[in-house]
């Protein structure tokens, strides 16, 4: 799967040519998608997804770690080739940028000590005034809080380990996110008396952003993830990241 030169006056892609490197956006604290572990290293299944992406097209890869809500703007800016972050494909979003995939599915679900908040099966349920809500600044965790719960009280968090923290403390009644984050987070504390929805309360493409400037290198990563399918490698990614949790005795 090597690029060639069928590619060639590509803006971005050109870059990432001339330099022999990719420069990848993500935010670092995103498990399982992204996160630090106890030696410092990044691990994660966009990790694993953008190495294999980088061999492919023989670039080293160079992971930019930003938090959350500054991704799209570094993208913006040509800090970076492409965001892979958890970043879910919406309709306002592709008004800007273009994306490649999409490589996973998630959904929106809760993260709480709450048996009421727990026991809900849509947004109704849960939209009410005496419940405040943690979410990632500038996601579509927020954007579904905002949209969907306008009448509990939002609070903006940089990170999951603070909207983590905060569910935990009891500062904020649930932290909105993607479903892998919430059920990751009630293996990874088991003792915290933490739970979650059964099923998302939406379902969300999660793809590889990619400036919409630059068609051919949209067209070269849905190339490659395609090809990647059809080998078998994304369904092993996902075993592995989560389904297994094995992994989880890395993180600090």
């Amino acid at each position: 799967m090597a690029v060639g030169n069928a590619y060639a006056g590509s803006p971005v892609l050109d870059g990432i040519l001339e330099r022999g490197e990719i420069r990848v956006g993500m935010s670092g604290n995103q498990p399982p998608f992204n996160t630090r572990s106890r030696t410092g290293g990044l691990i994660g299944l966009e990790v694993d997804l953008a190495r294999q992406l980088s061999t492919a097209m023989g670039v080293k890869l160079k992971i930019v770690d930003k938090p959350f809500g500054d991704l799209l703007k570094t993208l913006e800016k040509g800090e970076v080739d492409i965001v892979m972050s958890g970043v879910g494909i919406t309709a306002a979003r592709s008004a800007k940028f273009a994306f490649a995939g999409p490589y996973m599915m998630s959904g929106k679900s809760v993260l709480t000590k709450s048996s009421t908040l727990a026991a809900a099966t849509d947004a109704d349920d849960i939209n009410q005034a005496s419940f405040s809500f943690a979410a990632l600044e500038n996601s579509t965790s927020q954007e579904f809080v905002e949209k969907n719960l306008p009448n509990g009280r939002l609070v903006k968090i940089k990170d999951y380990d603070e909207g983590v923290k905060k569910v935990i403390d009891g500062e904020v009644d649930a932290l909105v996110a993607d479903m892998p984050i919430c059920v990751l987070s009630v293996l990874r504390y088991p003792d915290a008396g933490l739970t979650t929805l059964k099923k998302p309360m939406t379902v969300e493409p999660v793809g590889i952003v990619v400036p919409a400037s630059d068609p051919q290198l949209l067209t070269l990563l849905d190339n490659y993830l395609e090809a990647l399918e059809g080998m078998g490698y994304m369904a092993e990614l996902r075993k592995v990241w989560l389904q297994d949790g094995s992994w989880i005795a890395a993180l600090p």
